[in-house]
Parts: C-alpha cells; sequence; structure tokens
C-alpha cells in the first residue's frame, strides 16, 4: 500500500523523502497519527543550514577525505538520507509504543544528530586515544587501492582474512614484503578509512588484465569487482522484505510513557562488524533489551585497539549496554543455547554469510518453531541481489557494484568507494528499521515476520542523480593557512565575492585565489569574507577537538570515549 506523506513530516528535502517512502512500505494507516519533525542542526548550538555544512561541521567531510589527505564532500546527501531513516524509525517506534497502549505524539530528530550517529565507531577511536597519535591520514601515500587492470578496468578487492590476500597476490606474483605490508593497512581500512597500499601492488594490477586478476580472486578464495561508472542505483531492490511466519501471540504491553517506545521488548542478537552491531544498538537505544550472542572467549573485535579498559572503545561504541552471553554455534549445546534465549525474545537479529544459518538449523523456521511469534531478522551483504553464491558481503564491494561509488565523487574524478564505512551504517539502520516495521506488523496480525535487508538495499536507498555531478573551485573546501573553510552558496553564485574577500580582482586566476587563501588563517579569513557577503564555516579536521566543543555537547556523551546521543526526542 502506497502511503501519502503527510504535512507533519517537515523537514530537509531529502530526509523528508526518504522518511515518506520507508513509511510507506510499513503499509500503516495511521502514521499522521505521530508528527515528526526533522531539521538541520537539531539540539547542536550551530547555524547549519544544508548537507554540505552538516557533512563539514560534522566531520563528515574529514572521515571521507582522510583517504585522499585533505576534506572532501560526499556528492550525495548522505547525512540527509541518514536522518531520513532516523525519522521513520521514530514514528514507527511510536506507532509501535501506541499500538502496546502507550501514546508518544511526536519524535524529533536531525541531519546533525544523523552525520554523528554515522560517525560512531570513528568518534569512538579517535576520543580514546591516550597516547597522543594522530589520527589516519592518506596525506603521505595513496589512501585507496585505486587498483585498475591492464585494461582500464577499475576494481575493488576484498579478502577478509590473510590467507586469501596472500594467495591472490601469490598468483599474480607480486613482491612478498610489499604483499605483507599491503595487508595491514588493507585490513585496517575499516576502521580508519585510509589505506596506504605499497606502490608495487598496483602496478602489479596494472600489469595484468582484468579477467585474469577476476580468476585469480575466485582461485584464492577473494572477491573482485568491477567499479560501476553509472552512478544510478540498482533498479528493484526495495529497502528491505517482511515475509509472514506461521504461528503468532499475545503482545506485550507498553511501559508507562515515559518509558521508551520498545520498553519491555527483547533482541537476541549474533553479529559482527558494524552492521548488525549497529542495528542492535539502535534498537536498544529505543528501549529494546539486546542479549549479544558471542563465541567462546569473546568476540576478536573486542581486542581491537585503541582501547578503553579492556575493550575496544570502537566495539564498545556499538556494544556497550548489551547483555552477553558466550555459546559455539558450532556444537549442539551452543545452538541449544540459542534456542532458549530466542524462547523469551521477541526479535532475533544476524548477520552470518549466506547459508550459515540453515546449517546451523537457525534460520526462520527452526526459530519460528521455537518463538512463534518471533521477528527473525537477517541483515546480510546482498541479500538475494547476486545469486545464492554472491561475492563478499562488504562495504567496498556494495559501493562498487551498487553505482554509490561512482556518485560519491563529481564528475572528472575516478570512481572509487570512499573509505568511510558508509553502507555498513544504512545498512545497519535500514536493518533496524526492518525490524520495526516487522514488530509493527506482528502487532496488528498476530504473526511473526520474518525481515531481510542488505548492504545492497541501503546503497539503493541514497537518492543520486542520473548522471555524476560537475563541482566548481568552491563545491570543495577552501584550504587556508591553518584549517578548511566550508564556503555558503554565495560563493558558488558569486564568486567574486569570495575574490573580494581575498583582495583579489574578481576575474583574478583560481590558483592565484587558493595561495592567497592559503596565506592567511581560517579565523583571518571569516570576517572578511562574512563583509563581503559569503557565509562560512570552519570544516572539522579533528574529530576529538569536535567531542570537547560545547555546541555539540547536547548531541554527545562523552566519558571513557565519545559516542552519539539517542538522537530521537519523543513526545
Amino acid at each position: 500500500m502506497t502511503l501519502a506523506v503527510p504535512p507533519a513530516r517537515t523537514g530537509p528535502d531529502v530526509a523528508r523523502r526518504v522518511a515518506g517512502r520507508l513509511l510507506a512500505l510499513t503499509g500503516a494507516p495511521d502514521t499522521a497519527a505521530v508528527t515528526c519533525a526533522v531539521d538541520w542542526s537539531g539540539p547542536l548550538d550551530l547555524a547549519l543550514s544544508g548537507e554540505r555544512d552538516v557533512q563539514a561541521a560534522c566531520g563528515l567531510m574529514h572521515v571521507h577525505g582522510r583517504a585522499a589527505g585533505r576534506p572532501t564532500p560526499l556528492a550525495v546527501d548522505y547525512a540527509s538520507t541518514v536522518a531520513g531513516v532516523l525519522a521513520a524509525q521514530g514514528v514507527t517506534a511510536a506507532l509501535i509504543a501506541r499500538t502496546r497502549g502507550a501514546r508518544p505524539a511526536a519524535v524529533r530528530t536531525s541531519v546533525a544528530q544523523a552525520a554523528l550517529l554515522a560517525l560512531t565507531q570513528y568518534l569512538a577511536a579517535a576520543t580514546a586515544e591516550e597516547d597522543g597519535t594522530p589520527e589516519p591520514s592518506g596525506a603521505d601515500g595513496p589512501g585507496a587501492p585505486g587498483l585498475v587492470s591492464r585494461d582500464g578496468v577499475r576494481l575493488e578487492l576484498e579478502a577478509l582474512d590473510a590467507e586469501p590476500w596472500i594467495a591472490f597476490w601469490r598468483r599474480l606474483g607480486a613482491p612478498p614484503d610489499a604483499v605483507r605490508r599491503g595487508w595491514r593497512a588493507f585490513q585496517g581500512r575499516f576502521a580508519t578509512a585510509v589505506s596506504p597500499l605499497p606502490p608495487a601492488l598496483a602496478a602489479t594490477v596494472r600489469g595484468l588484465p582484468f579477467t585474469v586478476l577476476r580468476a585469480a580472486a575466485d582461485a584464492a578464495g577473494a572477491s573482485l569487482l568491477a567499479v560501476r561508472e553509472d552512478p544510478a542505483p540498482p533498479a528493484g531492490v526495495p529497502p528491505w522484505t517482511l515475509t509472514p511466519l506461521p504461528g503468532g501471540g499475545a503482545p506485550r504491553p507498553a511501559g508507562p510513557d515515559t518509558a521508551p517506545p520498545l520498553d519491555g521488548l527483547c533482541v537476541v542478537e549474533s553479529t559482527r562488524r558494524v552492521q548488525g552491531p549497529l542495528a542492535g544498538h539502535l534498537l536498544r537505544l529505543l528501549g529494546a533489551e539486546v542479549v549479544r550472542v558471542e563465541p567462546p572467549g569473546a568476540d576478536p573485535m573486542r581486542g581491537i585497539p585503541p582501547l578503553t579498559g579492556d575493550c575496544s572503545a570502537r566495539f564498545a561504541a556499538l556494544n556497550a549496554g548489551k547483555t552477553v552471553v558466550e555459546a559455539d554455534l558450532t556444537t549442539g549445546s551452543g545452538r541449544a543455547r540459542v534456542r532458549e534465549l530466542v524462547r523469551g525474545a521477541d526479535v532475533f537479529l544476524h548477520n552470518w554469510a549466506p547459508g550459515k544459518a540453515a546449517a546451523l538449523r537457525l534460520d526462520a523456521g527452526d526459530l519460528g518453531r521455537v518463538r512463534p511469534s518471533l521477528v527473525y531478522a537477517w541483515a546480510s551483504g546482498w541479500g538475494e541481489a547476486l545469486g545464492p553464491r554472491p561475492p563478499l558481503g562488504t562495504d567496498y564491494l556494495v559501493q562498487a557494484h551498487s553505482g554509490l561509488a561512482a556518485a560519491l565523487r563529481p564528475a572528472g574524478e575516478a570512481p572509487a568507494p570512499s573509505l568511510m564505512t558508509l553502507t555498513d551504517v544504512l545498512g545497519g539502520l535500514l536493518s533496524a528499521q526492518a525490524v520495526l516495521a516487522a514488530l509493527l506488523e506482528r502487532l496488528r496480525s498476530g504473526q511473526g515476520r520474518r525481515a531481510d535487508s542488505s548492504l545492497y538495499s541501503a546503497a539503493a536507498l541514497v537518492p543520486r542523480p542520473r548522471h555524476r555531478v560537475h563541482w566548481g573551485p568552491y563545491d570543495r573546501p577552501l584550504a587556508t593557512g591553518e584549517g578548511h573553510l566550508w564556503l555558503g552558496p554565495e560563493a558558488r553564485a558569486h564568486p567574486e565575492r569570495v575574490a573580494r574577500a581575498l583582495g583579489a580582482p574578481a576575474t583574478g586566476d583560481p590558483e592565484a585565489l587558493a595561495a592567497r587563501a592559503r596565506a592567511l588563517t581560517a579565523g583571518a579569513l571569516l570576517p572578511r569574507l562574512a563583509a563581503a557577503g559569503v557565509s562560512a564555516l570552519p570544516v572539522c579536521t579533528d574529530l576529538a577537538a569536535l567531542a570537547r566543543d560545547p555546541r555539540l555537547a547536547p548531541a554527545l556523551h562523552t566519558g571513557a570515549y565519545a559516542a552519539p546521543r539517542t538522537p530521537w526526542e519523543f513526545a
């Protein structure tokens, strides 16, 4: 069923349209009963009036630009898309609470809070450092793999373990020392958003055609895909699919009106990396109890530095507040423990590889017999889009194949995935929203639901033009002698005003203007730009400083590490 977006769904246009689309998919006839407001700044004491303002002020340009060694905008409205999903989550959660007997009538979020949520793991790492280690940067070397075959195919390689990585490069005859040195940077790029590979590896790839490279990856157990040059999103990929499960049960009553919307509900998750843990984290922020199943001896990601106490800050940022139960799923007793947990749960969430759930006999049908009213959620890489044996379902491969890698960068630049985990974050958000939609349907039908979503469906959700955008000189941050400035729309409409602020002729050469800007500090240039009628704001290039900024305090917890506060306000 398709619903018109109610007038109460206000806010930035992209966020409003994304929220409207997702709420229409819930099929709920009463979404208008909950008003939803989305603005740019939310509780932050910052004057933000657009997507690029948010990207500049909240650190997205910084993290996306690490690989290039300079802050760089995303050429899509990514923060607004995330805000749209948050808005849909808030409304759906409020509808769940209302169906259970509570009466929330309004929800509020913002694009700035969405941007900070997208940076959760990076903020935690930047603020947990105690030894003065600088944030990662690609300024001293190639920050992204940038692999191109002899026949000109740009490609993205993935290997989750050292063995297939080594086997792939050995088949190509790459220098062993370069292979060893490259693995650490390659493995760490999900956490750091940089990957300074030894030049010898790129040279090895340049000497071979794509078909040979692809065959070597297949033989080695790695995955290799061409980077699409067409930015268009994949067609016919819904954000999620819901499938009824046989059986049902009575809904749990809501807590008091002051309780969060999912109070009293229980989620059991068996997840790793970012996508799955973030989905569980969001459901916990909405009030659910989350029980996390980890292997004996704990999830190895707990030991990835930087540490806060005895746990990885990145891991803690997505998993704090969850109850942990250890179980070896390769054993009968471990699987029995999961079934025991599910017996008292409302949701089971996993992001296992395709086929693993069936092999473990922990698929939707198996667990649905244990808990007939269960919402069974699979957060996958590709869903069913690439068949039963898809490539590894990881962020950068999905960006490459979905067209998002092309859409992120302007015409004239080579298409390449952002090394910021864009689809992992958006995939976690969509998985949480699929769970909420399934819970709402369960409340109304009495039946359990299977909720499938993927990184691929998350990439397809990001609005983008049919053709790659063209950028002018002021579509990138202006480098000064001390920091970068993001110039407002006046700079693009009236570039002569920037020249006037820099004391140059209106027809000044762009390189000469850039040199004048580098001779001034950002603080000195800001009042001159204001006097010339150009708005501007400093670009965040230090996440630790961002966390110390009192203007952002309403949106960030600061303790052992900085983490975004709950991004919704309910009333």
